[in-house]
């Protein structure tokens, strides 16, 4: 599959437009979600398959009332690529479906 390509700080900044909450932190893109502390963990689990699926991981950070994501890609040099912002919007989709979810 090849090392990803680093994105250029142009990329960076017009892939941030479409990623509302997502702001650049050096070579990682961090977004933190609030969200109650059961429907984080569901989150947590669903972002953890999907990202063995693709190959690609964040680190993530559970608090009582957050959840926050860290994305840079490792095998790159820890440098933001495509697949940083492809995973970004995976996370928003399933935090987004797991905030719909009554718990009570």
């Amino acid at each position: 599959m090849g090392v990803p390509k680093p994105l250029t700080d142009e990329e960076i900044t017009a892939a941030l437009v479409g990623l509302p909450g997502w702001e650049r932190q050096g070579d990682v893109i961090a977004r933190t979600y609030e969200i109650r502390y059961h429907a984080a963990v569901a989150a947590i689990v669903t972002i953890a398959d999907r990202s063995r699926r693709v190959h690609h991981h964040a680190d993530l950070d559970l608090r009582i009332d957050s959840l926050t994501a860290r994305i840079t890609t490792h095998d790159a040099g820890h440098v933001l690529t495509r697949a940083d912002v492809d995973l970004a919007h995976r996370i928003d989709a399933i935090v987004a479906a797991h905030q719909a979810l009554p718990l009570d």
